[in-house]
């Protein structure tokens, strides 16, 4: 008698790849999108603002750093609601719905006639942008063993290509006109929901399914359950706080300091973002792939923070323009360790929790969006705005390479403790989990 087929079971195990590839596929092109929307902000938002606003460049860093604050303070407060949503209802219906988000948003900030319709338009994108959560828990799902630490390198691929995608059309299609790169990125959102509508399979079987609680969907309720039934993310969760926000010196800052202190177009921009890019992808897509199995996940997490520091100390310092293009290189390095890191979180909670972890540690990134623009862009004005008592650009790298230290100091002594584990006859990467 022939078995049934239901969503989550082919009766052919020919079929289980080619659906486990179109759907991390679709997942890879999700993310993308996801960056592809930071690429296309990050050559024309201080242009942007500077014309709709009628200000300085540097007085624009500190709307870009408010606009940033509304986009993750939607993040925050919808991360764990929705990763919630997904452990119930599933990951497929909420990645669809986040796609067609993004895609009202691009349309918002290429029409926005000032500064307020922009914040508008971050405010939608924050609600859709928390879904990256079920994006990741997807992924979760369908990976196991080594290969679940190589698909979250994907993510970084996918964040690679997004940036160096997302860069070239805000520089060149900005370039021509603002509005060009916006209504691009609407088109792409838009399609890759009509693909998913038709590709892509569900992920998470009803057996592995929970019930919606909204203690544990609230962003605080998320954290403190998934802290009391598993303290040792504790620690994990603080490092990733400190890391996430150090990175966003670069991520929101380039633009603003690459005009300010070196004068450059928006096409030099583009072409360094582009460049970033490349090395981004070519790490986390394929030496990643290298590194994590040769080396394993706590050396990769070690070695990438340094490389982090590293290269935010050299940036801070630069002072000629063809610098950036060396120095970035150390920076990117130090994006072996995020997955690695993001790896070992994972494999420490059961599978009905995955949406509820990745909520949470979205929740992180929503909080170091809402510190890091905000620190960054006021550090940035108060270094830049008046020339004749102190001026040094690359302060806000200074402060974030500072973050990376504290943050591997302390990553050096959870791993201590885990070693100390280990050698009580309990491995590291399988300790028993909490009920």
């Amino acid at each position: 008698m022939p078995e049934l087929l239901t969503p989550d079971h082919d009766s052919t195990s020919n079929n289980k790849p080619k659906k486990r590839s179109a759907a991390l596929g679709f997942i890879f092109i999700t993310i993308f999108i996801d960056v592809l929307g930071l690429g296309i902000i990050v050559p024309v938002l201080p242009k942007l603002l500077e014309t709709l606003g009628h200000i300085d460049v540097s007085t624009a860093s500190k709307y870009s750093g408010w606009l940033n604050f509304v986009y993750a303070s939607m993040q925050l407060l919808f991360a764990s609601v929705i990763g919630s949503l997904s452990d119930k209802y599933g990951r497929r219906p909420v990645l669809l719905i986040s796609l067609l988000g993004f895609s009202i948003d691009y349309l918002f900030m290429a029409f926005a006639p000032t500064i307020a319709w922009l914040f508008v338009g971050r405010f939608i994108a924050g609600v859709a942008g928390a879904s990256n959560a079920t994006a990741t828990a997807y992924i979760s799902d369908i990976s196991t063993g080594d290969k679940r630490a190589a698909n979250f390198g994907l993510v970084g691929a996918a964040s690679g290509f997004g940036l160096i995608i997302g860069i070239g059309l805000g520089a060149y299609l900005g370039d021509l006109n603002l509005k060009f790169p916006f209504l691009a990125a609407a088109g792409f959102a838009f399609f890759n929901a009509l693909y998913g509508f038709f590709v892509l399979p569900e992920s998470l079987k009803p057996e592995h399914r929970r019930s919606f609680n909204w203690k544990r969907a609230n962003p605080v309720g998320a954290l403190v359950n998934i802290f009391k039934r598993h303290p040792e993310l504790g620690g994990l969760i603080s490092v990733l706080t400190l890391v996430y926000t150090a990175q966003k010196s670069v991520e929101y800052l380039l633009s603003f300091y690459l005009f300010e202190k070196f004068e450059w177009t928006i096409k030099s921009v583009g072409t360094l973002g582009i460049f970033i890019g490349v090395v981004l992808a070519a790490i986390q897509g394929g030496l990643i792939r290298y590194t994590i199995p040769k080396f394993g996940q706590q050396k990769n997490i070690i070695a990438g923070f340094i490389f982090y520091a590293i290269g935010l100390i050299l940036i801070a310092f630069a002072n000629k323009g063809w610098m950036m293009y060396v120095f970035m290189i150390p920076y990117c390095l130090g994006g072996i360790g995020g997955p690695a890191l993001q790896a070992f979180a994972t494999e420490r909670v059961h599978k009905n929790e995955q949406g509820e972890l990745q909520g949470a540690i979205t929740i992180v990134q929503s909080l170091s969006v809402i510190i890091g623009p905000l620190l960054f862009g006021y550090t940035f004005y108060a270094s830049t705005n008046n020339k004749d008592t102190w001026y040094f650009p690359g302060f806000s790298y200074a402060i974030g390479a500072g973050m990376v230290l504290i943050a591997l100091f302390i990553l050096i002594r959870i791993f201590k403790k885990y070693e100390g584990r280990k050698n009580s006859a309990v491995t590291p990467d399988h300790l028993p989990l909490p009920k």
